[in-house]
């Protein structure tokens, strides 16, 4: 296996791999006669058409730029002692269906998954600060990612033609830079859970999605961005009289702005939560009445909103 890669010595004397010659699910060692592998180089595994799978172990700290461009990737999982994603790493694998980036990634370089066509799901951890210009570009079978509360910007382009139908953007976003979100023709409606971030022009470009903003957030105005932004506020009222049972159903009165979409969600133990979706709903007029059949197969059942 040491046979088909090429090392570099490192000024520390760890080792860095700059090529690899071989295929099929690649296993990069750890060390080689006592020398710990610590880098992944620029276009290690370039145009590795043959090369399906690949195991880094946590020695590995870096990942340079190219490094798995155009390579046969089917899947990747990053530990977390790699802190950088070097720009175009994984761009253009058309065969990689799932990327797993472990906690310890602190940014994702720009390119870093640019035209991945076939990229169905992407875990991006909590200590991931930056997505970079053009990150997931051209990711056109990505319909869901979620941007951890750890993500303070957002590059230019970074989900640029990705098939994305809600988007929600964390309070701990600051920034977010020119056309990131272009081209999403599926998109419908983002969430922003904090202050208005800066944002720099063409951001969206797509008439039909709205923005929804929290009540108690500030620097909101409509348009934003280029989209309407609406107050969402959905709030369930306890105190009239439609809350409670009537006719062997419990129910309770919705009241928000209107025409905000909302989901009704119920679990049976706050200590363990499992949240199940039981009616995506729009608050037409600002009310809605929810009520379901009375469930007596469980000690207690509770209710909140959540977005779609």
């Amino acid at each position: 296996m040491q046979a088909q890669f090429t090392f570099a010595t490192n000024a520390d004397n760890t080792l860095t791999v700059i090529r690899y010659s071989g295929g099929g699910a690649v296993i990069v060692p750890t060390n080689v006669n006592g020398s710990i592998v610590t880098s992944i180089g620029d276009g290690a595994f370039f145009d590795c058409f043959n090369v399906d799978s690949v195991t880094i172990p946590d020695t590995v700290t870096n990942i340079g730029e190219t490094a798995f461009r155009f390579s046969g990737l089917t899947s990747i999982t990053i530990p977390g002692s790699v802190s950088s994603i070097g720009g175009g790493a994984f761009s253009s694998c058309w065969s990689l269906t799932n990327a797993t980036l472990d906690n310890g990634v602190t940014s994702i370089g720009e390119y870093a998954f640019q035209g991945c066509f076939g990229l169905i799901q992407v875990t991006i951890p909590d200590s991931v600060t930056s997505i970079g210009e053009d990150a997931f570009a051209g990711c056109i079978t990505l319909t869901n990612v979620t941007i951890p509360r750890s993500v303070t910007s957002i590059g230019s382009a970074a989900f640029s033609d990705d098939p994305l139908t809600n988007i929600i953007i964390p309070g701990s976003v600051t920034s977010i830079e020119t056309n990131a979100f272009q081209d999403l023709f599926a998109l419908r409606s983002v969430y922003f859970q904090g202050n208005a971030p800066l944002v720099e022009s063409s951001v969206f470009t797509n008439d039909n999605a709205t923005v929804y903003y929290l009540p108690g957030t500030t620097g909101w105005s409509s348009p934003f961005a280029g989209l309407p932004a609406v107050l969402w506020n959905p709030l369930i009222q306890t105190a009239d009289a439609s809350f409670g049972v009537h006719s062997n159903q419990f129910g309770f009165n919705i009241t928000g702005t209107t025409n905000i979409p909302i989901v009704v969600e119920a679990c049976t133990n706050l200590a363990n939560p499992v949240w199940t979706p039981l009616q995506v709903l729009t608050l037409t007029n600002g009310l809605f009445y929810f009520s379901e059949p009375l469930k007596t197969n469980s000690p207690g059942r509770f209710y909140r909103i959540s977005s779609p």
